[in-house]
Formats: structure tokens, sequence, C-alpha cells
């Protein structure tokens, strides 16, 4: 199996590991990279297909989505409310940020960037996960130089970062979903913890031993997720985990009534932040349900380089487009070249009809 032949998950199913052979990224200072990209999706999912399901919470619900409502000023390269009101495949740019964490208050990177597709027709979901240390040019910011993709909504906002991730991959970002480190614990634990068996055998705060079935609570999953460095596949390892993570927490949160309760809807005010408005939610909750049948993960891969004395990964323009193809095909796209920075890549741009 390549690793463009990315695993085919179900809900229920727990995560295996990808391919091997991925270079390792090379250590250096990097914040927050314990972020876990699961807590995005779970948010999603409940807010859309389990909180608005629960009638009797319909009031604390809209409230919920009216305070984590946040537009950015991005012209939308698509009629995103059209496509979800036909129930065409949307895209979504899931965020991590380290604010919030332990109580920083600072703007913080996202050290988790997803690109989820959802396609209803398919019942299909594709989760693209992106480099943090991508070299890219943030959009805006041209004169900074090259920069981690990950610092992007540092300079810009998720404005920032939502250009910068189409610019990179030429496609659209119809939607975006920001979530804080500082939920994590909490939302595991807001499903009675979770069941999992450890991919590897390691220490990291806690003891963990390969396909032990093992009971986490929210800071033992969050430290499971966080450990890299022992990791013989580095942070794509630490992604691979952290799916495994999504799986559990997403299992048990769409059928646990649990979910739907005032203090959890508190949680989410605190934690998260999209450009979805209520009645978006609510044709993903009636139109979009069925994308968790099957869910497709696969991630960008970059090969470390040193650039002006820092320490990157720069993926190369053939396997760019590899995954600007997978987007836009998932998405009902024609194909269309991949973006490309003269600074950055020592590859040409691919001819149009690449």
């Amino acid at each position: 199996m390549g690793r463009h032949d990315y695993d085919n998950q179900q809900p229920d199913t727990d995560s295996s590991r990808e391919a091997s052979g991925h270079h390792q990224l090379s250590p250096g200072v990097l914040l927050a990279r314990k972020i876990f990209f699961g807590i995005l999706l779970v948010v999603v999912v409940i807010i859309s297909w389990g909180l608005i399901r629960a009638s009797h919470l319909y009031t604390q619900a809209k409230t919920t989505s009216q305070k984590i409502y946040a537009p950015v000023q991005v012209t939308k390269q698509r009629k995103t409310h059209t496509l979800l009101q036909q129930g065409q495949p949307i895209s979504i740019l899931l965020m991590g940020t380290d604010t919030g964490a332990y109580g920083r208050t600072y703007t913080g990177r996202t050290d988790t960037l997803i690109v989820m597709v959802l396609n209803p027709e398919r019942k299909n979901m594709t989760l693209i996960s992106l480099p943090r240390d991508a070299a890219v040019t943030v959009s805006g910011h041209e004169e900074e130089g090259v920069a981690k993709l990950n610092s992007a909504y540092t300079y810009g906002g998720p404005k920032a970062a939502i250009k910068t991730v189409q610019n990179y991959l030429n496609i659209p970002i119809d939607y975006y979903m920001l979530v804080n480190m500082g939920g994590l614990s909490n939302m595991v634990n807001a499903v009675g913890g979770i069941d999992i068996k450890p991919l590897l055998t390691f220490k990291y705060y806690y003891n963990f031993t390969k396909d032990k079935l093992t009971h986490m609570n929210g800071d033992m999953a969050l430290q499971y997720c966080r450990m890299r460095h022992d990791d013989p596949l580095g942070d794509y390892g630490r992604q691979t985990r952290q799916r495994q993570v999504m799986m559990a927490v997403l299992k048990k949160a769409i059928n646990i009534k649990a979910m739907a309760t005032d203090e959890f809807l508190k949680s989410v005010t605190k934690q998260a932040r999209t450009d979805l408005t209520f009645d978006d939610l609510t044709m993903l909750a009636l139109k979009y349900r069925q994308t968790t049948t099957k869910i497709d993960s696969t991630h960008l891969q970059g090969v470390g380089k040193e650039i002006n004395g820092v320490d990157f990964e720069v993926a190369s323009q053939e396997e760019k487009q590899k995954i600007t193809n997978l987007i836009r095909k998932n998405l009902n796209l024609e194909v269309r070249t991949t973006g490309y920075d003269s600074n950055i890549s020592p590859y040409q741009p691919l001819p149009n009809n690449q």
C-alpha cells in the first residue's frame, strides 16, 4: 500500500498506522506541538449532528453557535451557503491553536491544520493533515519572506491562515473551525474517557503499552497525543495517534446523550470559533451526517530542508499536486495546477493539464 492509499477508517475502528518510511522532522523550537486535531472534528460533529437534535436544548445550542460565530473578511471562492442548501461537497479548514492551553493568552500558532472535505453523495469524509513546518509565503505578509505554515495565524488570524492554505494548494476553503488547546481534556472527559490500544510502547507522564487496551481520561489522552520525539515516525507518527484518539472520541460523541448538556455547551463557547452560522450547522446536521460512514485520512508529505538557517518541511510540486488533486476530486471540482512559490520550491510549476 502506498502512502496515498490512505487509511479507510470507520468511526468504530482503531486507526492503523500509515505506511512506513516517513521523514522524521528535525527538532526545533515549536509552540504547542501537542494540539491534537481530533478535537476539532469532534466539535464540528457534536455541534452540528449531536446538539441540534436535542430539541430540548435548542435554545442553548443556538446561543452557543452565536457565541462561537466569528466571520472573517475573506471573499469566498464559492457560494458556500448554496452548496450547503444543495448538499454539495464542502471543505472546512480545521485549526488547533495553543491559545488557551495551560492559561496561555497570547495569539499562538495553529500547529495543527487539517483540510476536511465532506462529500455527502459518496458518504465520505476526507482529512488531509498539513505539516505545521511547511515552507510558505503567508498571504498578506509576503514581505516577511519564507515562513512556516503554522505562523500564518500569528500574522493575520484565521484570514491569513485560510488564504495561505488556499494559495499553497490552489483549493477553495469554504469554512473554518478553530479550537483552543485548553479544551482537549474537557472534551475527552465529557464523553467519559476513551478506550484505545496504544500504537507503541513509551512513557510520557504515563506508561503506554502497545496493543494493551487502555482507558484514558482527558489528561492521559492529551499526553498520548503529545509525544513526538520517541516515535520513530516523528510528527507523522504523532498525527496517526491523534487520528486514533479522534476516532475513539467520535465513536462515543455521536452516540452519547451527555454531550447535549448545558455544561458542555458552555465549554464549547470557550474553546471554539467558526464562520459556520447556526443555520449552516443545521444544514450540516440534515445533509452531511452520513459523511461519517467512511473516513479517509492522509497527509502532505514534506522533506526537511534548512532555509536561511531555519528548519522547514518542503513538499515537492508533485506531492502538492497529489494532495490538490485529492481535495478537488472530493469536492467534485475540475483539476487545477497546485500552488507554486518560486522562493521555496526547487521544482518548476507543473503544466496546467497535470
